[in-house]
């Protein structure tokens, strides 16, 4: 979930709080993007500046507190960058060394023009090259272990960075970046507002989603929302799907601690 400090969402962290409470969610973790020093990664309009940091806390801290009494825990995370680059992440890990936060999300935007640059630069031109190149991106930030889970682990698919996503033609490098996140003992998040866009289909893909299962991958589930009205959306229907894969359990992130509930019928706990 996000606030109007990425500049592409609506709603105080506590109408977030409100919202999940009607949908009878009793956890979220809000998720704002995270500063990035590079405006190659976005700048306004795309995720805060670190001097609103304090004030993006600030405010989680706050909705927390209201929520409380209304039964919701309301719990502080970031969505932070995943990048081929290290020397474009230093900073990046000064903020993530802030232990205040509950949960870090890794998530490599391929259609930032940061990533774009990235291919460009390396002359990546093909779709087939692109996707291994991403896969093998997302791998080495499971391996990095800046993150607790791994958010919309094929949104390259999505804003015309490439034309055709086929997993099975990757799976190869899918399957070493679903192991990665077993061996590392993190998460890959299951994020329904795929189905609100593009193919209109989850992230991830439902065959890589099947070779998770096979795998044994832990997930967490979030539904993206930038405005207050889509908390946990598509939750009741996904989670008996994803039962029906083999999934029981889901998890959440507590001061960076995995905390395990069972995978029920209804809505969850999201991001």
């Amino acid at each position: 979930m996000h606030t109007p400090l990425c500049g592409h969402a609506v709603g105080d962290p506590l109408d977030y709080a409100k919202a999940a409470h009607a949908n009878g969610i009793d956890v979220i973790t809000i998720t704002c993007h995270i500063p990035m020093e590079w405006e190659a990664f976005g700048q306004a309009g795309t995720r805060m500046q670190l001097v609103e940091l304090e004030h993006y806390m600030n405010m989680v801290s706050t909705a927390a507190i209201e929520a409380k009494g209304f039964g919701v825990e309301v719990l502080c995370g970031i969505e932070a960058e995943v990048y081929p680059d290290a020397s474009h992440m230093d900073k990046m890990d000064i903020v993530l060394s802030n232990d205040s936060f509950d949960f870090v999300l890794g998530s490599l935007h391929a259609h930032c023009r940061s990533y774009l640059l990235w291919l460009e630069q390396k002359n990546v031109t093909s779709d087939a090259a692109k996707i291994d190149w991403y896969f093998k991106h997302l791998m080495e930030g499971v391996q990095s272990g800046r993150y607790d889970s791994m958010s919309h682990p094929d949104v390259i698919r999505t804003y015309g960075v490439v034309q055709n996503f086929e997993p099975a033609a990757h799976e190869a490098i899918i399957r070493e970046f679903l192991q990665a996140v077993v061996d590392q003992d993190i998460c890959m998040e299951i994020n329904t507002s795929g189905l609100n866009k593009g193919a209109h289909q989850i992230h991830p893909d439902p065959l890589i989603i099947d070779w998770a299962s096979e795998q044994g991958v832990k997930l967490t589930i979030g539904s993206d929302s930038h405005e207050p009205r889509r908390v946990g959306e598509h939750f009741d229907e996904i989670q008996p799907w994803l039962r029906s894969k083999g999934f029981t359990k889901l998890h959440y992130f507590r001061r960076r601690h995995r905390q395990c509930i069972e995978m029920p019928e209804a809505k969850v706990s999201g991001s």
